[in-house]
């Protein structure tokens, strides 16, 4: 029987953490990069990231484009055409849009508001811990 590769959409929030700090994050990151999850993002996430990695840790713009490339390598990108207003803050429908469009297993944040919802049509949106936990079951 083969065994279906998950499809997930890391939040900003978990992505920084992966790049610029590691731990369980970077573990998600790298099963992203070895094929073993299917690591989904859309233009608009891809933005953010890099606007975050520039205005909030001071990388270079070289060192920004450098990541990004890296990420549109081994994420697939999407371009959410349906909007979503689920919670109140944009971003975070943002990232709901994109697991929409991707056909995602889950969503995996540190955001308190996505993390309240749990699941969103169908999508189980779990912290990282929770989501490797998950995996290993």
């Amino acid at each position: 029987m083969v065994r279906k590769v998950s499809r997930v959409v890391l939040d900003t929030n978990v992505l920084i953490s992966g790049i610029v700090f590691g731990g369980k994050p970077r573990e998600i990151l790298e099963m992203v990069k070895n094929k073993k999850l299917l690591g989904i993002t859309s233009p608009v996430l891809l933005a953010e990231l890099g606007e975050v990695l520039s205005k909030k840790i001071m990388y270079s713009k070289s060192k920004v484009m450098q990541v990004e490339k890296k990420m549109r390598k081994i994420f697939r990108v999407v371009r959410p055409i349906k909007s979503i207003n689920a919670v109140a803050d944009d971003d975070d429908n943002r990232v709901l849009e994109a697991a929409i469009e991707g056909k995602c297993d889950y969503v995996v944040t540190g955001d308190r508001d996505l993390l309240d919802l749990k699941s969103y049509m169908g999508i189980r949106i779990l912290t990282p811990a929770e989501f490797l936990e998950k995996l290993s079951a």
